[in-house]
């Protein structure tokens, strides 16, 4: 494939993505206000994303809250600023640690989970009888897994946090190289109201986006097993992927918006 089949066919998913997007959200907020919304499959759909994800989030959590107690501990007695380790690790966790966690398991574990269930759906043909049948597919199936994503995404986001303050908290404390008081006082005067909502408006961006192109590469599948496993695979890198990019976008605009302060 030449490199303007390459190009041509990038554009073509990036629309095919905001036209996905689209129809979903719209779908959902149209459901959801006439009460028809299948809450039944959003439950469903939520208690399963937490499964597959809650504990692997948790397990990457507390390594990197030890990587950046260690790293960032150790730089901040060199210069003599040790009392402020505590504002360093909780906003630099709060701010791009606990997203980005968050936004790596939504498109690996829930992401592959639903681009494998939506592709398996695809290759066995349910997806062409439920449009026979007049029903939509992406109402029927897509928005309840993209409002569930939304929330699990919001919930782990803050569990990470947790996980990863409280983490490094124990590791620098629990050394004696600062006190419970000196740390937590540090990370109160140095941080704001805005980074929280800052970090959940990356984690509800992030689980957007990350289902979406789940859902479109799950609906895309075809070729049997083979095409399914490819689909998942590609829908993992995509998200990956949109989500470096994202995050830079959101991390620069916060910075010109907010200059005492990068997300």
């Amino acid at each position: 494939m030449s490199f303007t089949d390459r190009f041509r066919a990038g554009i073509v998913t990036s629309g095919k993505l905001v036209v996905l997007g689209v129809e979903s959200t719209s779908t959902a907020v149209g459901d959801i206000a006439r009460g028809r919304f299948s809450w039944s499959e959003f439950l469903l759909q939520a208690w399963f994303m937490t499964k597959v994800s809650l504990l692997p989030t948790i397990l990457v959590a507390i390594p990197f809250g030890v990587i950046t107690s260690v790293q960032i501990g150790a730089v901040a007695s060199q210069i003599g600023a040790g009392s402020f380790s505590g504002a360093i690790n909780g906003i630099g966790v709060l701010r791009q640690g606990a997203p980005l966690v968050t936004s790596l398991m939504i498109a690996g574990a829930v992401g592959s989970a639903i681009c494998s269930d939506l592709g398996a759906r695809q290759v066995r043909e349910e997806i062409d009888a439920m449009k026979v049948m007049g029903i939509n597919p992406v109402q029927r199936l897509v928005s309840p897994r993209v409002v569930a994503a939304l929330v699990v995404s919001l919930l782990l986001t803050i569990i990470v946090a947790m996980t990863a303050m409280v983490t490094a908290f124990i590791l620098n404390v629990g050394n004696g190289s600062i006190s419970a008081g000196t740390y937590i006082n540090s990370f109160i005067s140095f941080s704001n109201t805005i980074d929280l909502w800052v970090a959940l408006l990356k984690a509800f961006i992030f689980g957007f986006i990350a289902t979406i192109v789940a859902a479109h590469k799950g609906l895309s599948a075809h070729g049997g097993p083979k095409g399914v496993a490819d689909a998942v695979n590609q829908a993992v890198v995509l998200s990956v992927i949109l989500l470096a990019v994202v995050n830079v976008v959101i991390t620069q605009v916060y910075s010109m918006l907010s200059p005492t302060g990068a997300a």
